[in-house]
């Protein structure tokens, strides 16, 4: 595709059509493009430093919370992927199958990588052996293949890329620690470096992980009022030991099945960023993990125009080891078109400079999430520019909050509940009475699924459906 293909599309407005949107803002920023095989996606170089910046602030997380990355085959055996029952049930209709290699017919299938439990466990089963080799705490960064029926880019894609960790422990207490641990990480780490408020917590039997014991997750609430899984921590208990012989002799020489954890977060992050943070005509991303955090526009003259590029070549050398500046240098386009094309590009901070800035010793920066312009001296540029970053980072979290809580609504009543998510959509805080058949009822009719059992207690009331009294109040949302 040519460098400017997109440069003259209109981006459909958020509020006229927001799937709309979303398609365009992806391709005309030029964060990825369709392929020839259906449902999966080129992530292009802009999107793909946004991606690095996302991994490498988790994998700081994951490693500090004592944890080593490791890689493990994209291929698994059929007969491995089988040895857990509910697992392959509930991955099935999603796995891809090699049957040749070359020109011959293996023979046992090969499931394209799904998700690493079988694998893992089959290796972890030879690995463990003694207490004294637990925990065994690994993550690794891999590509993964579900052969989706509908795709959509970075929400739901046939092939995307994760982390996934997989941790064996001595003790059901310990399994469940990690897994709530990693949860408050996915936490955090939303909120700390991605600006995106979440709510944490249980989700139901329905819903839960293909073999899980539990499986708890992070939900966010994206622009269009419809929620996004952002994360997910499973305890596994010993559904896969006891499927992989994963047994340890422990302290007191009884041989002991041990307990299982996974957890992971894929590139459906970068959806959230663009559903949460996105403006009517553009993108918008938070500076802790945005591919450029200052673009910087030469004002160009002909008779100063080397002065200008000498002194702004200085400068964004000066900054370039403690922020992520670039410049815009392009003789082709206007410094007008330029504003308009890094602001529908998500860049948080624009750097402008002129001959008369020169003159005074100073620049124009200009904070694009409000557009207002700060005029900093050259010698403050290295602690102003920071600071800023820093105020946006807040204020984007704050206004991501705002938003949350304006379209969290507390229903009680079954009709108000269907004319709520029909009409407004956002978090429904309702009653429901622990029965898969009254959830099931109000999905099918609604479209609405249980997003989360929060952990704390956020009130009772009689079930939406069956009407049963003191119902434990749970979040609802249509979602991706």
């Amino acid at each position: 595709m040519a460098e400017h293909e997109h440069e003259h599309e209109e981006i459909t407005p958020q509020s006229e059509d927001f799937s709309r949107w979303y398609v365009d803002v992806v391709r005309r920023s030029d964060m990825a493009d369709y392929t020839s095989i259906k449902g999966c996606m080129v992530i292009k170089p802009y999107c793909y430093a946004l991606w690095e910046n996302v991994q490498h602030l988790l994998d700081r997380r994951i490693k500090k919370t004592g944890h080593k990355n490791a890689y493990f085959p994209l291929f698994i055996p059929e007969s491995l992927l089988k040895q857990e029952a509910k697992h392959v049930e509930g991955f099935a209709p999603e796995v891809a199958w090699v049957t040749h290699g070359g020109q011959n017919e293996l023979e046992e299938r090969l499931a394209v990588r799904p998700t690493s439990e079988a694998i893992i466990c089959s290796l972890y089963s030879k690995w463990v052996k003694s207490y004294r080799d637990l925990p065994l705490l690994i993550n690794q960064w891999a590509n993964v293949v579900r052969w989706e029926k509908v795709t959509r880019l970075f929400l739901r894609t046939t092939e995307f890329l994760w982390q996934e960790g997989h941790t064996v422990h001595r003790t059901d207490i310990e399994a469940q620690e990690e897994t709530l641990k990693m949860l408050e990480v996915y936490k955090s780490f939303a909120e700390e470096d991605l600006a995106i408020p979440v709510i944490a917590g249980e989700k139901t039997a329905r819903e839960r992980f293909a073999g899980a014991l539990q499986t708890f997750a992070v939900e966010a609430l994206m622009a269009d009022g419809r929620a996004l899984q952002a994360g997910t921590s499973h305890n596994l208990g010993q559904n896969f030991s006891k499927g992989f012989n994963i047994k340890f002799l422990d302290e007191d020489q009884i041989e002991k099945y041990a307990w299982q954890t996974s957890w992971g977060v894929s590139t459906r992050l970068i959806g959230a960023i663009i559903m949460v943070h996105g403006r009517e005509t553009g993108l918008f991303f938070p500076p802790r993990v945005a591919p450029i955090q200052v673009i910087a526009v030469p004002i160009l003259f002909d008779k100063t125009r080397s002065m200008v590029l000498e002194k702004l070549a200085t400068i964004v050398s000066d900054l370039e080891e403690t922020i992520r500046i670039e410049s815009d240098t392009r003789d082709t386009y206007t410094p007008g078109w330029k504003f308009n094309e890094w602001e529908m590009k998500g860049v948080p901070v624009r750097l402008e400079l002129g001959p008369r800035d020169i003159q005074a010793e100073q620049a124009v920066l200009v904070r694009l999430d409000t557009r207002e312009k700060i005029i900093v001296p050259f010698s403050q540029l290295k602690s102003e520019i920071p600071r800023i970053l820093t105020e946006i980072q807040h204020s984007l979290l704050e206004r991501a909050r705002q938003f949350v809580s304006e379209h969290t609504h507390r229903i009680t009543d079954y009709k108000e509940f269907q004319e709520v998510i029909e009409q407004e959509r956002g978090f429904l805080i309702a009653p429901w009475c622990g029965n898969p058949d009254c959830e099931e009822r109000i999905k099918e009719e609604t479209r609405a699924t249980i997003r989360v059992i929060p952990f704390e207690d956020i009130g009772h009331g009689d079930c939406l459906i069956c009407g049963q009294k003191k119902a434990s109040n749970v979040y609802f949302a249509r979602a991706y």
